[in-house]
């Protein structure tokens, strides 16, 4: 048994194919699947079970599989050890960030990364809530940039920046002749969400002081993607919230849509960089967030200080 055979077989459980995992890997599907039939040979039992639809984890093989990530894992970490030692702003940085934040977050702050840290290298991945957290807990990701609250004693926060949030709605709509939104006008407004997973619908809502059944048919209306919304609101179909980053996205040239910033003390979310504490290179979550912080516009209000 080695490294190798252990990669090979967390590999195959979580693409549930042979061929994908042998891509994965850089080798052939023979030299993979003859890999893990010795390794299965050697412990005697049969980690995966194979048909030719399909192939599944046993029993026996998901309580190997779960000692086999965490092997993984130390050995990730003995590696990372080794490079802090050397230089903790060098390598790979992996950091996962939530759908309707990381498209009009990360084009501020790529080229400064890159010019201030250009040792640095940013894996990128965009997932939701619950997804970034139990990537974060498989250590799969080094860190993520959230807009909802943790337990802060599984996992490290560092508080960066609180985004407004605006409203946009049809050039047409009743409410287009309001100089000033109220909480009052928001109060069974036809609100447009996103699909549930997303924390922005939830955030939405709690600002609306709504739920599914205040929606009615609204409730069925539900978008995978912020630029989805706004196609729906220029459509006519409703209005919705939108985080003030978003408001430098290209769904702005639209003349079918207007927006007003919420002048109300809790329309606005919290968003944070969020890391196990276990994680050794804290240098290169700080000057992760030293750029991010240093790039804001001044359409958000900043949590972190700029270094002077």
């Amino acid at each position: 048994m080695n490294l190798r055979d252990l990669k090979y077989v967390v590999s195959v459980a979580e693409s549930h194919h042979f061929g994908k995992a042998a891509e994965r890997c850089f080798v052939s599907q023979p030299t993979l699947s003859g890999q893990i039939k010795k390794l299965e040979e050697e412990l005697g039992i049969s980690i995966f079970e194979r048909t030719k639809r399909s192939v599944e984890v046993t029993p026996v093989g998901e309580m190997i599989l779960n000692h086999a990530r965490k092997i993984l894992e130390q050995v990730e970490d003995i590696e990372q050890v080794a490079q802090t030692f050397e230089d903790p702003l060098a390598g790979s940085l992996r950091i996962g960030a939530i759908p309707t934040l990381s498209p009009y977050l990360m084009p501020s702050i790529l080229m400064p990364l890159k010019n201030t840290h250009p040792q640095m290298i940013l894996v990128l991945s965009e997932e939701l809530t619950d997804t970034l957290t139990e990537r974060l807990k498989n250590h799969e990701i080094d860190a993520a940039l959230i807009a909802t609250e943790v337990d802060e004693q599984e996992f490290g926060v560092m508080p960066l920046f609180k985004e407004p949030f605006w409203l946009a709605y049809p050039c047409d709509h009743p409410i287009a002749s309001k100089a000033e939104i109220g909480r009052a006008d928001l109060d069974g407004a036809d609100l447009l969400l996103l699909a549930e997973g997303h924390c922005l619908a939830k955030q939405a809502m709690d600002i609306c002081h709504q739920n599914r059944q205040d929606q009615g048919d609204m409730a069925d209306l539900r978008a995978s993607s912020l630029e989805t919304l706004f196609q729906m609101v220029s459509a006519g179909f409703g209005s919705t919230l939108v985080p003030a980053l978003a408001m430098r996205g290209t769904w702005r040239s639209d003349e079918g849509i207007s927006t007003c910033k919420l002048k109300l003390n809790d329309a606005y979310r919290c968003i944070s960089l969020v890391y196990r504490k276990s994680y050794p290179r804290q240098q290169a979550l700080d000057a992760f967030a030293q750029v991010i912080v240093e790039n804001l516009p001044d359409s958000v209000e900043r949590l972190a200080k700029e270094k002077r």
